[in-house]
C-alpha cells in the first residue's frame, strides 16, 4: 500500500505487506492453539482401561481400597480419583462417554457387588444414588445382563 506520494506506508517500522503476513501468521497460530486446546472427543480417558478389574474383585485388600476411595473414607489412587470424578456423569448419561472396556467392566463390577458384596452395594448406592434414580433408570438393562438391582 502506498500513500498519495507513492511512498510505501510503514506502521511501527514494518511495511504493509509484512504487516499483513504477520497478521495472517498470528491468526493461524491462534487457530492452531484453539484446535490443540479443544477436547478431541467427548469421551472419558482410556488411560486406566488396562487395569485388571478381576484382580481387584478377587483381592479383599484391593477391593477395600477402591471401595473406601469411592466412599471418601480412604486414600485414592489416581485411577480411583478418576473413577470418582466421572462416576456421577456416567450414571447420569448412561455411560455415553465410556469406552467399550469401561462399559464391560462396569457391568462386571455391578454384578459382582450385587451378588457378593450386598452391604457394600447398598453403601455405594446410598452415596451415588440416594434417591434410587439410577437404579430405576437402569433396571431393565441390568436384568438383561443378569443383574438384580
Amino acid at each position: 500500500m502506498k500513500n498519495g506520494n507513492t511512498q510505501p506506508v510503514y506502521i511501527a517500522g514494518v511495511g504493509f505487506k509484512n504487516l499483513q503476513k504477520m497478521k495472517f501468521f498470528i491468526v493461524l497460530l491462534a487457530l492452531f492453539a484453539m484446535a490443540a486446546a479443544r477436547p478431541q472427543e467427548d469421551k472419558y480417558t482410556t488411560k486406566y482401561d488396562s487395569i485388571d478389574t478381576d484382580e481387584i474383585l478377587k483381592s479383599d485388600r484391593l477391593f477395600k481400597n477402591y471401595y473406601n476411595c469411592l466412599l471418601d473414607t480412604g486414600a485414592c489412587t489416581p485411577e480411583g480419583n478418576e473413577l470418582k470424578r466421572v462416576l456421577p456423569d456416567a450414571l447420569e448419561n448412561n455411560c455415553s462417554k465410556c469406552s467399550e472396556n469401561q462399559k464391560t467392566s462396569s457391568t462386571k463390577i455391578i454384578k459382582f457387588l450385587t451378588e457378593n458384596k450386598p452391604e457394600e452395594w447398598v453403601a455405594l448406592k446410598a452415596k451415588y444414588d440416594p434417591d434410587n434414580k439410577y437404579v430405576q433408570k437402569y433396571v431393565t438393562d441390568a436384568d438383561k445382563d443378569g443383574i438384580k438391582l
